[in-house]
């Protein structure tokens, strides 16, 4: 399961990386703008990420129509190091279009904003990498959003991987708890991307910590 810091504040993911459990790291311009980047500051962003060790970065293209998404596509690519950039695209139909072109060039495309069972199956069949539902803003609009993300996971597993390198893997952004984070487990998501509070509440345990420290003492 891949596990993203879903951030864009630099502080924020020092803080936590290096560290082998975290694939990488997911931004997009709202993130962006909350963590004071402008778009210029993109290079220095992925380098920084990089150096800490995350494999991978996703970037969000910043205009609706195919042609400038591919623009802003190629211009996020040519960051590509040591870790990789995946391009982030919004599930509409101009973004089906720039993601299928970029899957044939090679490129690691995630279709975002996703909110329906459908949106998995047309993501696989333009070779998207992942597909990023919003956990949260389901929930919010009275939906039983872990039921939701259970009937994408059974999609995504009737029709296959779909027909980019590696097959798609559901990305469930949004995650606000550590009981909806369990949930996705259950069903078995392929990837979550989590604020780093919630990073921090899944990879310590107060019990552990405890059992930590009286063999520390028995050992000193």
């Amino acid at each position: 399961m891949h596990f993203y810091l879903d951030t864009a504040n630099a502080d924020e993911i020092e803080r936590r990386l290096p560290c082998p459990l975290v694939y990488g790291v997911t931004t997009n311009p709202s993130s962006m703008k909350r963590a004071g980047l402008a778009w210029s500051d993109l290079p220095d962003f992925v380098r920084l990420v990089a150096s800490l060790g995350a494999r991978a970065v996703h970037l969000q293209v910043r205009h609706q129509e195919a042609n400038a998404m591919l623009e802003d596509a190629r211009e996020y690519l040519a960051l590509r190091g040591p870790a990789d950039v995946l391009v982030k695209i919004p599930a509409t139909a101009e973004g089906y279009v720039a993601a299928r072109r970029l899957a044939d060039e090679g490129a690691g495309v995630t279709m975002t904003a996703i909110f329906e069972p459908e949106q998995v199956l047309w993501s696989a069949q333009v070779g998207a990498r992942y597909a990023a539902p919003y956990l949260g803003r389901m929930d919010d609009a009275g939906r039983d959003g872990l039921a939701l993300i259970a009937e994408m996971e059974h999609v995504l597993r009737r029709y296959g991987p779909g027909e980019g390198p590696g097959g798609l893997r559901l990305l469930v952004a949004s995650v606000r708890t550590r009981e909806a984070f369990l949930g996705l487990l259950r069903i078995g998501v392929g990837g979550v991307a989590a604020p780093p509070s919630l990073f921090d509440a899944v990879i310590e345990h107060p019990a552990t910590s405890a059992a930590e420290a009286t063999f520390l003492a028995d050992a000193r």
